[in-house]
């Protein structure tokens, strides 16, 4: 594995760096962090989502397109998530995207060694960017959905979903929490 570079990089030299390097990587005011490694439970959890939002863009015929991780969203000049799923509006992006410019709803999956920034660090992040509505933190081993929502001005709203459907307005998108986790929990 490539050692990882001890400047600081902008959010354009990142993912020109990244594209060529294994594994998947992120960019935190200007530094290079390398994601861990992950459990089975967590690559299915990113394929659920990525499946349910597909799917509840479908029945609702929303112009919208679906993306599993590896597509980069900048937050800023020197920070670039990569969210396990995600959601833009819109026109499909060009083959050789590397940034989706304004998602309207990304997912994490929380694992051991990111829950603390997926619940802190990236929930302020990923609101930064305008075009966020929503904020979905999966568990991949219970049936618990954390949903931040932009309310008015700065306001963040959340909802803990144990149950139920998740219903993401904008753009119109219903989906029942099974759809994450199947009939089994």
């Amino acid at each position: 594995m490539s050692a990882l570079p001890k400047t600081k990089m902008t959010a354009e030299e990142f993912v020109v760096w990244a594209e060529g390097q294994p594994g998947r990587h992120e960019l935190v005011d200007g530094e290079v962090f390398a994601q861990a490694a992950e459990r089975a439970a967590h690559a299915k959890a990113k394929l659920a989502a990525a499946r349910a939002l597909q799917d509840a863009a479908r029945r609702a015929d929303a112009p919208c397109h679906v993306l599993p991780d590896g597509m980069a969203v900048r937050v800023d000049a020197t920070t670039v998530f990569e969210p396990d799923a995600q959601l833009y509006c819109g026109p499909e992006l060009p083959p050789d995207t590397l940034f989706v410019e304004a998602p309207l709803i990304v997912v994490e999956v929380l694992s051991p060694s990111t829950g603390r920034n997926d619940a802190l660090g990236k929930l302020v992040g990923y609101f930064r960017i305008a075009s966020v509505a929503h904020y979905l933190i999966v568990d991949p081993d219970s049936p618990l959905v954390i949903h931040h929502r932009r309310g008015e001005g700065s306001d963040i709203l959340t909802r803990v979903i144990h149950d139920g459907d998740i219903t993401l307005d904008p753009p119109g998108l219903v989906f029942p929490l099974s759809a994450l986790y199947g009939e089994t929990h």
